[in-house]
Protein backbone atom coordinates (compact mmCIF):
# COMPACT_ATOMS: atom_id res chain seq x y z
CA UNK A 1 0.00 0.00 0.00
CA UNK A 2 1.09 3.66 -0.98
CA UNK A 3 1.99 5.55 1.98
CA UNK A 4 2.56 9.11 2.68
CA UNK A 5 5.05 10.50 4.87
CA UNK A 6 4.85 12.90 7.53
CA UNK A 7 7.25 16.10 6.62
CA UNK A 8 7.00 18.35 10.01
CA UNK A 9 8.83 21.23 9.19
CA UNK A 10 10.96 23.19 12.78
CA UNK A 11 11.04 26.89 11.89
CA UNK A 12 12.97 27.35 15.45
CA UNK A 13 13.78 31.05 16.29
CA UNK A 14 12.94 32.45 12.30
CA UNK A 15 10.26 33.33 9.99
CA UNK A 16 7.92 36.94 10.33
CA UNK A 17 4.37 38.14 9.22
CA UNK A 18 5.41 38.80 5.96
CA UNK A 19 6.95 34.99 5.53
CA UNK A 20 4.37 33.47 6.69
CA UNK A 21 1.86 35.06 4.66
CA UNK A 22 4.43 34.09 1.55
CA UNK A 23 4.98 31.07 2.43
CA UNK A 24 1.85 29.46 3.24
CA UNK A 25 0.09 31.12 -0.15
CA UNK A 26 2.89 29.43 -2.46
CA UNK A 27 2.67 26.09 -0.45
CA UNK A 28 -1.28 26.17 -0.97
CA UNK A 29 -1.45 26.77 -4.51
CA UNK A 30 0.87 23.81 -5.07
CA UNK A 31 0.01 20.01 -5.15
CA UNK A 32 0.78 18.96 -1.76
CA UNK A 33 0.95 15.08 -1.07
CA UNK A 34 2.45 14.37 1.89
CA UNK A 35 0.97 15.22 5.49
CA UNK A 36 2.64 18.02 6.29
CA UNK A 37 3.54 20.06 10.00
CA UNK A 38 4.70 23.43 10.29
CA UNK A 39 6.74 24.02 14.12
CA UNK A 40 6.81 28.43 13.60
CA UNK A 41 8.00 30.63 16.63
CA UNK A 42 5.36 30.78 19.04
CA UNK A 43 4.15 34.25 18.53
CA UNK A 44 3.53 33.35 14.67
CA UNK A 45 1.26 30.31 15.60
CA UNK A 46 -2.24 32.11 15.47
CA UNK A 47 -1.14 33.66 12.45
CA UNK A 48 -0.21 30.20 10.81
CA UNK A 49 -3.12 28.61 11.20
CA UNK A 50 -5.48 31.58 10.03
CA UNK A 51 -3.53 30.96 6.48
CA UNK A 52 -4.19 26.78 6.36
CA UNK A 53 -6.53 26.06 3.80
CA UNK A 54 -5.58 22.95 2.62
CA UNK A 55 -6.15 19.38 4.78
CA UNK A 56 -2.62 18.24 4.08
CA UNK A 57 -1.06 21.14 6.75
CA UNK A 58 -1.52 20.43 10.09
CA UNK A 59 0.27 23.53 12.79
CA UNK A 60 2.65 22.03 15.30
CA UNK A 61 4.76 23.76 18.12
CA UNK A 62 8.06 23.95 19.24
CA UNK A 63 7.66 22.86 22.81
CA UNK A 64 5.18 22.97 25.46
CA UNK A 65 5.44 23.25 29.91
CA UNK A 66 5.05 19.87 31.54
CA UNK A 67 2.60 21.58 33.92
CA UNK A 68 -1.17 22.59 32.76
CA UNK A 69 -0.60 26.22 34.69
CA UNK A 70 1.58 28.11 37.10
CA UNK A 71 3.47 30.86 37.38
CA UNK A 72 6.20 29.88 34.86
CA UNK A 73 6.95 33.10 32.90
CA UNK A 74 7.83 32.76 29.03
CA UNK A 75 6.40 28.87 28.80
CA UNK A 76 3.17 27.86 27.09
CA UNK A 77 0.51 25.08 28.58
CA UNK A 78 0.02 22.14 26.24
CA UNK A 79 -3.44 22.87 26.40
CA UNK A 80 -3.58 26.49 24.81
CA UNK A 81 -1.32 25.31 22.47
CA UNK A 82 -4.56 23.00 21.35
CA UNK A 83 -7.04 26.18 22.03
CA UNK A 84 -5.31 28.00 19.32
CA UNK A 85 -5.38 24.50 16.90
CA UNK A 86 -1.97 23.05 17.55
CA UNK A 87 -2.36 19.70 16.22
CA UNK A 88 1.65 18.78 17.22
CA UNK A 89 4.31 19.85 19.36
CA UNK A 90 7.93 19.20 19.52
CA UNK A 91 9.40 17.55 22.70
CA UNK A 92 12.86 16.79 23.73
CA UNK A 93 14.42 18.80 20.53
CA UNK A 94 18.39 18.21 20.64
CA UNK A 95 18.35 22.30 21.48
CA UNK A 96 15.96 22.20 24.43
CA UNK A 97 18.63 19.20 25.58
CA UNK A 98 21.26 21.07 25.38
CA UNK A 99 20.35 24.73 25.55
CA UNK A 100 17.63 24.19 28.47
CA UNK A 101 19.34 21.58 30.26
CA UNK A 102 15.96 19.57 30.09
CA UNK A 103 15.89 15.32 30.83
CA UNK A 104 14.39 12.66 29.82
CA UNK A 105 12.21 12.83 32.50
CA UNK A 106 11.13 15.76 31.95
CA UNK A 107 10.48 15.51 28.56
CA UNK A 108 8.35 12.28 28.97
CA UNK A 109 6.38 14.21 31.59
CA UNK A 110 6.04 17.16 28.34
CA UNK A 111 4.65 14.46 26.23
CA UNK A 112 2.14 13.20 28.42
CA UNK A 113 0.99 16.60 28.94
CA UNK A 114 0.47 17.08 25.23
CA UNK A 115 -1.23 13.97 25.23
CA UNK A 116 -3.34 14.62 27.89
CA UNK A 117 -4.48 17.92 26.09
CA UNK A 118 -4.86 16.10 22.62
CA UNK A 119 -1.72 16.75 20.84
CA UNK A 120 0.04 14.63 19.18
CA UNK A 121 4.20 14.85 20.57
CA UNK A 122 7.10 14.29 19.02
CA UNK A 123 9.56 12.90 20.91
CA UNK A 124 13.00 14.07 20.01
CA UNK A 125 16.28 11.74 20.90
CA UNK A 126 19.43 11.37 19.09
CA UNK A 127 22.78 10.56 20.21
CA UNK A 128 25.47 12.85 20.08
CA UNK A 129 29.49 12.80 17.85
CA UNK A 130 31.06 11.45 21.50
CA UNK A 131 28.60 8.36 21.78
CA UNK A 132 28.46 7.62 17.57
CA UNK A 133 32.51 7.17 17.87
CA UNK A 134 32.02 5.02 20.90
CA UNK A 135 29.64 2.83 19.49
CA UNK A 136 26.62 3.90 21.84
CA UNK A 137 24.04 4.88 20.01
CA UNK A 138 21.96 2.49 19.89
CA UNK A 139 22.21 1.77 23.89
CA UNK A 140 21.73 5.21 24.14
CA UNK A 141 18.82 5.73 21.52
CA UNK A 142 16.97 2.86 23.66
CA UNK A 143 17.45 4.51 26.81
CA UNK A 144 16.33 8.22 25.42
CA UNK A 145 13.33 6.37 24.31
CA UNK A 146 12.79 4.22 27.68
CA UNK A 147 12.94 7.58 29.63
CA UNK A 148 11.48 10.09 27.33
CA UNK A 149 8.42 8.69 25.62
CA UNK A 150 4.78 8.24 27.31
CA UNK A 151 4.32 5.62 29.61
CA UNK A 152 0.35 4.15 27.81
CA UNK A 153 -0.69 5.05 24.73
CA UNK A 154 0.67 4.69 20.82
CA UNK A 155 -0.70 8.49 19.47
CA UNK A 156 2.69 9.78 19.15
CA UNK A 157 5.75 9.96 16.96
CA UNK A 158 9.63 9.27 17.70
CA UNK A 159 12.09 11.91 15.85
CA UNK A 160 15.53 10.23 15.51
CA UNK A 161 17.93 13.26 15.18
CA UNK A 162 21.45 12.46 15.69
CA UNK A 163 22.70 15.63 17.14
CA UNK A 164 26.30 15.89 15.39
CA UNK A 165 24.13 15.80 12.55
CA UNK A 166 21.48 18.82 13.03
CA UNK A 167 22.45 22.07 11.10
CA UNK A 168 25.82 20.43 10.38
CA UNK A 169 25.56 19.87 6.87
CA UNK A 170 26.86 16.23 7.91
CA UNK A 171 23.60 13.62 7.14
CA UNK A 172 23.75 10.09 8.96
CA UNK A 173 24.96 7.43 6.12
CA UNK A 174 21.56 5.40 5.04
CA UNK A 175 23.27 1.86 6.99
CA UNK A 176 23.09 4.26 10.35
CA UNK A 177 19.31 5.83 9.66
CA UNK A 178 18.22 2.20 9.04
CA UNK A 179 20.09 0.02 11.83
CA UNK A 180 18.64 3.06 14.13
CA UNK A 181 15.18 3.03 12.83
CA UNK A 182 14.99 -0.82 12.86
CA UNK A 183 15.90 -0.97 16.55
CA UNK A 184 13.29 1.77 17.34
CA UNK A 185 10.83 0.02 15.44
CA UNK A 186 11.84 -3.33 17.32
CA UNK A 187 11.83 -1.42 20.81
CA UNK A 188 8.60 0.54 20.03
CA UNK A 189 6.30 -1.51 17.70
CA UNK A 190 4.67 -1.22 14.57
CA UNK A 191 2.21 1.86 15.60
CA UNK A 192 4.51 4.59 16.44
CA UNK A 193 5.69 6.62 13.09
CA UNK A 194 9.53 7.01 13.06
CA UNK A 195 10.85 10.25 11.64
CA UNK A 196 14.29 10.86 10.72
CA UNK A 197 16.10 14.56 11.16
CA UNK A 198 19.17 15.74 10.81
CA UNK A 199 20.49 18.03 7.66
CA UNK A 200 17.39 16.94 5.62
CA UNK A 201 17.91 18.35 2.54
CA UNK A 202 15.68 18.79 -1.17
CA UNK A 203 18.78 16.55 -2.38
CA UNK A 204 18.68 13.96 0.14
CA UNK A 205 15.42 12.97 1.09
CA UNK A 206 14.17 10.47 -1.10
CA UNK A 207 17.04 8.34 -0.42
CA UNK A 208 15.64 8.86 3.60
CA UNK A 209 12.46 8.37 2.13
CA UNK A 210 13.38 4.65 -0.03
CA UNK A 211 14.20 2.84 3.62
CA UNK A 212 11.62 0.88 5.71
CA UNK A 213 10.93 1.88 9.13
CA UNK A 214 10.98 6.00 8.18
CA UNK A 215 7.76 7.20 8.23
CA UNK A 216 8.32 10.94 7.74
CA UNK A 217 11.24 13.37 8.06
CA UNK A 218 11.73 16.59 10.80
CA UNK A 219 13.31 19.39 8.55
CA UNK A 220 15.11 22.52 9.48
CA UNK A 221 16.43 25.12 7.73
CA UNK A 222 14.78 23.55 4.12
CA UNK A 223 11.69 24.14 5.66
CA UNK A 224 12.20 28.11 5.61
CA UNK A 225 13.66 27.40 1.52
CA UNK A 226 10.24 28.05 -0.45
CA UNK A 227 11.08 25.89 -3.20
CA UNK A 228 12.72 23.36 -1.71
CA UNK A 229 10.29 22.48 0.94
CA UNK A 230 7.66 22.38 -1.63
CA UNK A 231 9.65 20.30 -3.58
CA UNK A 232 9.73 17.71 -0.64
CA UNK A 233 5.85 18.39 0.41
CA UNK A 234 4.59 18.20 -3.04
CA UNK A 235 6.66 15.30 -4.88
CA UNK A 236 3.90 12.02 -5.07
CA UNK A 237 7.02 10.07 -5.74
CA UNK A 238 8.58 10.16 -2.47
CA UNK A 239 5.73 7.65 -1.42
CA UNK A 240 7.73 4.43 -0.08
CA UNK A 241 5.61 1.10 -1.02
CA UNK A 242 5.29 -1.47 1.29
Amino acid sequence: MALQKLIVGNWKMNGSVSFVRETLSYWQTQNIFHHTVICPPFPLLPLVKEQLSSPFLSLGAQDCHHKSSGAFTGNTSANLLYEIGCQYVLTGHSERRQYHAETNELIKEKAEMALANHLIPIVCIGENLQEKEQGKTLSILNSQVAASTPSSGVDFCVAYEPVWAIGTGKTASLEDIASAHDALRQQLGENIKLLYGGSVTADNYLEIFSLNNVDGVLVGGVSLKKEDFSRMICNESAIHTQ
